[in-house]
């Protein structure tokens, strides 16, 4: 419990707010001036050192000012528990309003998207330039300049932090990986050129937004305001926008998910090495809303975890910190253990009621199958057919392929095949359309906001934390209605800051951490960090300010 002084109005009220917390009676220093009828106030003991001296005096004057109030103020107790409750329910009321405001900006972007895409005719040939994010204002050694750069004017803007950006368009960027020119990226950026107008407008609309984008299930990424992007040292841009939280939580629902690895003995050299990226990649696309566990077999079961045996671990960053270098090729590989093995865990996980409790798939990595298998699936998996099976193909050989297809076909996944290390990112990319297909056949426009991150884009002193609000986007054409055809994602960020102006500043004191504390009480609102004298209930930032919108589950 702490004090808290009341005021009546009063013009110099905004003086008093600033120390407020700090000069009722009981809280003065034991040498600090007491009142007197007459005479000269007492000075701080001599023996003070000058520091205190001039503590002393500083609280002496003010409280000479409170002494002039004190007839008309009165010191209460508070709850600082209850104060954080009310607080959170503020916060949480202020969150609901600022996010029926940014769907409606949201839902402007997927309407203009679908309504784009379906007045577009696909055309294999068409020739078109863009502003690429990363050559805009280049220029070859004749000093023209570059294909899809053009000039691109750039002012520095206040509102991003000094960044060079364009207000009145947006960029387009392209994985390094992915050719700038391919069909597929020229169509698609395209018809998402209609997407300018309704970023300029939202932005209009709301200028405490920050980003605005669409990332294309294609691998583009068109972002607004426009801005220079920069390759690191070796000319590359590692960014897919298929890999972020925001895109992987829109597009599908929550999964629990079985990665099998063959280790065995004709999965040596090239197939092993292209095999870790394989399963690497599969864990980048997995969110915190997802659960997994990673197995490698041969004539034997192997955890890549040991303390994870039989069990499904949320996929946050610290437990996809995998081991996959512990992994060597040696023996036989014994499938039918492995599957029975992967479906006893999805089986019994699904019992407890933990995990996603949503859609579940198994992704086997491995360079061939003697067999189908069906016996395992008729005892796991059919008729319901739960699981999807997403078999991965290592390696260059098609003997065993028609068998892993057949697997894919039975169990409503999707087949690949990965001849090189190049091709790892596209074809586990896909398993992501299948798991999307649901939702987008139901044509639910699921809202999903993310935890708060740092944007590392707009670089200071202080960091500046953000939420992100996403929607999927699917195709309308009547020819790929019931295929559940999912376009992209189209997002916007939104900084904390505008979320906390609701908090009284004289209650708060602004931290440079992502945490908020109460005066009051003195209780740090982020659990995990601790702060002064922490004590009482520990409450999260993330329980009022980036509260996910609770998803449909679509298997």
């Amino acid at each position: 419990m702490r004090g808290v002084v009341h005021y009546p109005e009063s013009p110099k009220l905004d003086t008093l707010l600033s120390f407020s917390c700090a000069l009722t009676p009981f809280q003065l220093p034991s040498y600090r001036a007491q009142p007197s009828d007459s005479g000269p106030p007492p000075r701080p003991p001599s023996s003070a050192s000058p520091a205190n001296q001039r503590e002393g005096n500083f609280y002496f004057v003010h409280f000479q000012k409170y002494k002039e109030f004190e007839k008309s103020v009165r010191v209460e107790e508070i709850d600082g528990v209850k104060l954080v409750k009310n607080l959170a329910v503020k916060m949480e009321e202020m969150f609901r309003r600022k996010a029926e405001a940014t769907r409606v900006g949201i839902n402007r972007l997927v309407e203009a998207a679908e309504e784009a895409h379906h007045q577009h005719e696909e055309n294999p040939d068409l020739q078109y330039e863009y502003f690429n994010a990363v050559l805009i204002n280049e220029v070859d050694e004749e000093g023209n300049n570059v294909e899809l750069g053009g000039e691109f004017l750039l002012e520095p803007n206040d509102h991003f932090n000094n960044l060079s950006v364009n207000l009145s368009l947006s960029v387009v960027q392209v994985p390094t990986n992915m050719y700038n020119k391919d069909p597929d990226i020229v169509n698609g950026v395209y018809w998402s050129e209609a997407l300018n107008k309704v970023f300029v407008d939202n932005f209009e609309r709301d200028p405490s937004l920050i980003w605005q984008y669409f990332g294309s299930a294609k691998g583009f990424f068109r972002q607004y305001p426009g801005v220079k992007w920069h390759p690191d040292e070796h000319g590359v841009i590692g960014f897919d926008c298929r890999n972020r939280k925001w895109y992987i939580k829109a597009a599908t629902s929550p999964k629990d998910v079985v990665i099998l690895v063959d280790v065995s003995g004709s999965m040596k050299g090239l197939r092993l090495t292209i095999a870790r990226q394989t399963v690497s990649s599969i864990l980048d696309t997995l969110g915190d809303d997802d659960f997994f566990n990673i197995i490698a077999y041969n004539q034997e079961i192997h955890y890549v975890e040991p303390c994870l045996n039989g069990t499904l671990v949320r996929a946050d960053r610290a437990n996809k910190d995998e081991h996959l270098d512990k992994l060597f090729a040696k023996g036989i590989g014994l499938l039918g253990e492995a599957l029975t093995e992967a479906f006893t865990i999805l089986n019994d996980f699904n019992q407890t009621g933990h995990g996603s409790v949503c859609s579940q798939a198994i992704m086997l990595v491995t360079d061939g199958a003697t067999e189908m298998y069906d016996d395992v699936f008729e005892k796991y998996n059919w008729p319901d057919r739960k699981v999807r099976i997403f078999p991965y193909l290592i390696g260059r050989e098609s003997a065993f392929a028609d068998n892993l297809k057949w697997m894919a076909c039975a169990n409503k996944g999707y087949f690949s095949q990965i001849s090189t290390l190049a091709d790892v990112q596209e074809n586990v990319m896909r398993y992501l359309h299948v798991m999307s297909r649901p939702k987008v056949i139901d044509h639910e426009h699921d809202t999903i906001w993310t935890e708060a991150y740092v944007d590392s884009a707009l670089v200071s002193s202080q960091p500046h934390l953000m939420t992100t609000v996403a929607m999927p986007v699917f195709s309308t054409k009547n020819e790929t209605k019931n295929q559940g055809i999912l376009l992209g994602v189209v997002g916007t960020d939104i900084p904390l800051q505008e979320l906390m102006k609701i908090i009284p500043k004289h209650l708060v004191l602004a931290c440079v951490d992502p945490r908020v504390c109460i005066c009051h009480h003195e209780q740090w609102l982020h659990p995990d960090t601790p702060g002064p004298q922490a004590a009482g209930t520990s409450l999260s930032l993330h329980y009022f300010c980036t509260k996910t919108a609770s998803q449909h589950c679509h298997s």
